[in-house]
């Protein structure tokens, strides 16, 4: 298997961390996405949407990090990352979606990037934005959190699941914008003890091969 990404991409963290939960090895390529590097010809051949993370798999490409992380859930089913019943399937889905569409789309390279370069805002207020948007999404995640977690070192139950694998990378965005997280004690205390894990260890972005 070969891995599109880019070290600092949440969306390719988080299929890092899954291919590391399956103990799935493949091959980094990596898109250097400051430098406009996934919009190349011949990436965009392959993925047209020029995003990261993208999972090739023999003649099999599948783009969008979700879509990975259940492909490879269904294809490698120990460990599941999914709940054994409807109702925790739908629940993890539902926390994992909250990350993955509600948070992560407002506070996106591409979306930061055109606040400044198109709508020529300064960076305190690109910064502002991007706070206030992990806030109120913070604000309910740590409500459901609150609710879900079985030990305050899952987001749903007392194993991993979908809605860790989305967590633990929107806190490093979190903490790399230097947001005030004193508000969000659970998910501090789920993500500390995810990034204990060697799964997610291992897929952090400083110990990635293109990491700058």
């Amino acid at each position: 298997m070969k891995l599109h990404t880019f070290w600092r991409s949440s969306a390719a963290y988080r299929a890092r961390i899954a291919l590391g939960l399956k103990g799935l090895g493949y091959e980094s390529v990596a898109h250097h996405l400051g430098r406009g590097e996934q919009a190349a010809a011949a990436y965009t051949v392959l993925n047209p949407q020029g995003l990261v993370p993208m999972l090739e798999d023999d003649d099999f490409a599948l783009g969008q990090s979700l879509a990975i992380i259940e492909y490879l859930d269904e294809m490698y089913p120990q460990p599941p990352l999914l709940p054994a019943t409807a109702r925790g399937r739908a629940t993890v889905r539902s926390l994992a979606l909250a990350i993955a569409c509600d948070i992560h789309p407002l506070n996106n390279l591409r979306v930061l990037h055109y606040l400044r370069s198109h709508l020529g805002q300064e960076t305190t207020a690109v910064d502002t934005w991007y706070r206030h948007w992990i806030g109120t999404g913070f604000a309910s995640l740590e409500a459901l959190a609150r609710q879900h977690s079985g030990d305050e070192a899952h987001l749903y139950g007392r194993t991993v699941t979908l809605a860790d694998v989305c967590l633990v990378p929107q806190m490093y965005n979190a903490r790399r914008f230097q947001c005030d997280l004193t508000a969000f004690p659970t998910l501090v205390a789920i993500d500390a003890a995810l990034q204990a894990l060697p799964a997610f260890a291992a897929a952090a972005p400083a110990r990635q091969p293109d990491a700058e």
